[in-house]
């Protein structure tokens, strides 16, 4: 290499000379891939392993994270069990995005899963955003996944699948709240994709397959008396183990104590082999938020003894 020869550009020549012009096709196609945005495939993964100390029965075993995605662990509240907090530092889910995460409570472990805020997904130029979470219990083991609410701007395009595995003696109690559109903006999301798939099984056999698919022209779907009938936000919590369906009477007792009339959330609970599921509608998300939260702290104290209260997350 000759130190002091420089070499003019085809960029210097057009800068430099007059006679000489850039190529207005290429400084277009730049343009098109710099508005695009930016994708992200981001993973984390997280499990713990049972200790024999007094008042710490769980430690961390496994952590993994990628960008966009990280994993805290704040101190448990006195009296409750070990907890992991789950963030995404993108602030949101475009088009084309792919986030995968997974949580494990080994065996005779107790974890509670949450997550830091709101999961946002924004207007699709086209693609969709994918979204696995797998969840697994191992014998003996509590696990709870409580992220907050979703929330689908109108135009987004959301496939999400969670999948609960359970062995043994352990439990899972897992849900998830979709709301659709920024209603404080007055924007409903009135088209684009939304599919929700859950798949549960206990000890390798499947017990509930369920996909609530949204797409087209939504907003009439939202809108139909023999289907949402106005509902603008909606829930669903499973819990499953080995004969959970005898905690059926449990599921809607905490219900009752959940939802009021004056709340205008409509919920039910039903149960099949080793499964109770319950769901949630309501027309103001704020208003099913707090039912929801009421119930989950109520059926965790009744059926694991755990404190009746949500993780601080859920507080702020």
């Amino acid at each position: 290499m000759q130190l002091g020869k420089i070499e003019s550009s085809a960029l210097d020549d057009a800068v430099f000379s007059p006679a000489v012009q850039p190529d207005v096709r290429a400084v277009n196609a730049q343009s098109v891939r710099a508005s695009r945005p930016i994708v992200t495939n981001g993973r984390a993964d997280v499990s713990f392993k049972a200790v024999h100390r007094p008042g710490q029965p769980s430690a961390l075993d496994h952590l993994f994270y990628r960008d966009p995605m990280k994993i805290l662990f704040p101190r448990a509240q006195p009296g409750d069990i070990s907890q992991a907090v789950l963030l995404t530092t993108s602030g949101g889910m475009v088009g084309g995005d792919q986030l995968a995460f997974s949580g494990r409570a080994g065996e005779n472990t107790q974890l509670q899963l949450t997550a830091q805020a709101a999961e946002k997904v924004y207007r699709s130029l086209g693609p969709d955003g994918k979204m696995t979470v797998d969840l697994a219990a191992e014998n003996g083991a509590w696990l709870e996944w409580l992220p907050q609410e979703t929330i689908l701007f109108d135009g987004a395009r959301l496939r999400r699948t969670t999948s609960v595995s359970v062995a043994g003696s352990g439990r899972v109690l897992a849900g998830e709240i979709m709301v659709f559109g920024r209603l404080a903006r007055g924007e409903v999301f009135s088209h684009g994709l939304a599919r929700d798939a859950w798949e549960v099984s206990v000890d390798g056999r499947p017990v509930w397959r369920d996909a609530l698919h949204l797409e087209d022209d939504i907003l009439r779907i939202l809108d139909h008396p023999a289907s949402f009938n106005g509902a603008r936000a909606s829930a669903t919590a499973i819990f499953t183990a080995q004969g959970a369906e005898n905690q059926l009477d449990v599921a809607r007792e905490c219900l009752q104590g959940a939802v009021s009339q004056g709340d205008a959330v409509l919920a039910a609970a039903t149960a099949m082999t080793n499964i109770v599921i319950v769901r949630w509608l309501a027309a103001e998300p704020m208003r099913l938020r707090r039912a929801y939260g009421a119930w989950w702290a109520m059926f965790r104290h009744k059926v694991n003894h755990l404190p009746a209260r949500l993780p601080r997350m859920w507080e702020i």
